[in-house]
């Protein structure tokens, strides 16, 4: 992981656990695979999120409920996601 990803990643998981109080969070720096990508500074990244929030709703609500958190990120610094959000049954 790049240190310079550690506070940007720490602003994510604050975001999300106020919206979300997921069961489970893992956020990864993905940006390695991305290398010699023109990001202009800005970091990619994948997030496993488990939170009841997600019941009843189809993978592109999820997905937009997830931007809506990380909006301020996303205009800065934030490039990519890569969301997996799923509902506690369908972690199991």
């Amino acid at each position: 992981m790049d240190r310079a990803s550690e506070p940007v990643m720490a602003a994510m998981r604050a975001a999300l656990e106020r919206a979300f109080a997921p069961r489970t969070l893992e956020i990864a720096d993905d940006g390695a695979r991305h290398a010699g990508h023109a990001a202009a500074g800005r970091g990619h990244y994948r997030l496993l999120l488990v939170a009841e929030a997600f019941r009843g709703r189809s993978r592109l609500e999820r997905h937009r409920m997830v931007y809506a958190a990380l909006a301020p990120l996303l205009e800065s610094t934030v490039h990519a996601l890569n969301i997996s959000a799923r509902t506690p049954d369908e972690n199991d």
